[in-house]
């Protein structure tokens, strides 16, 4: 006779089902009364099942709906490091792809002009990707970028360009960045882009790329889904 109790022998395999995509995230695992008549267990055993797994963070309990798998997190370490989104997420076992939405010479606002230390209305590139892993929307990011004579950032393919690479092929090296963390939630369009519901909470980075001479060369506002990303910090008690 086994001695691990049954609803434990229950919670590995709901668990083992959620991997294995047998019960996908953002689905409904089965009714409690069906799990019960699947493992020969009374209700309150699959309950402590269940609970488990909630408690995990893996399942949410739904009123009136059922037990939702939940969506795994994509940790990012951004926050810590100067680090590239493909590298990002081929590090959590991940597939990137960046769909362009947009690439074209604007002139600078006074909010642009500020943070790339430009003139108001100086030539700028405006680049908005929407980026994926696995094939779903995690964020959409939107980079001002100073025009360069050393390469035409017009003619970029972004969807396999990394920007930080392309900028340092133009002797700009991303050496270090300031970013701003604010939250703030999804409008119709960004909505409808993430695919989230209007109004569901984002993350919503302000980004400046300097070179090691502390000049600006991007200017990046990223919305992150608050479903589906965490973030990273590492702090150290400040010496006295």
């Amino acid at each position: 006779m086994s001695k691990v109790a049954k609803h434990q022998q229950i919670a590995t395999d709901l668990l083992q089902k959620i991997q294995d995509g047998t019960y996908p995230p953002q689905t409904l695992i089965p009714r409690e009364v069906d799990l019960m008549a699947t493992y020969g267990v009374s209700r309150p055993t699959v309950r402590q099942a269940i609970q488990s797994l909630v408690d995990q963070g893996l399942l949410e309990k739904r009123k009136r709906r059922g037990t939702l798998v939940k969506q795994t997190k994509i940790e990012q370490a951004f926050t810590q490091v100067v680090k590239g989104y493909n590298d990002e997420m081929h590090a959590n076992g991940l597939v990137p792809q960046t769909k362009v939405l947009l690439l074209q010479a604007e002139t600078a606002t006074a909010t642009v002009a500020q943070n790339l230390q430009l003139a108001v209305g100086a030539p700028v590139i405006k680049l908005v990707r929407l980026r994926y892993a696995n094939g779903q929307p995690v964020v959409l990011i939107t980079s001002y970028l100073p025009v360069l004579d050393a390469v035409d950032l017009l003619t970029v393919d972004f969807t396999q360009a990394a920007l930080y690479e392309t900028l340092a092929t133009a002797g700009l090296t991303v050496d270090h960045v300031r970013r701003r963390l604010d939250v703030l939630v999804a409008d119709e369009t960004t909505a409808d882009l993430l695919n989230v519901n209007q109004g569901a909470p984002l993350f919503y980075f302000h980004t400046q790329g300097f070179t090691p001479q502390s000049r600006p060369v991007e200017y990046s506002i990223a919305k992150y889904r608050g479903d589906v990303n965490y973030f990273v910090m590492n702090l150290q008690r400040a010496t006295k």
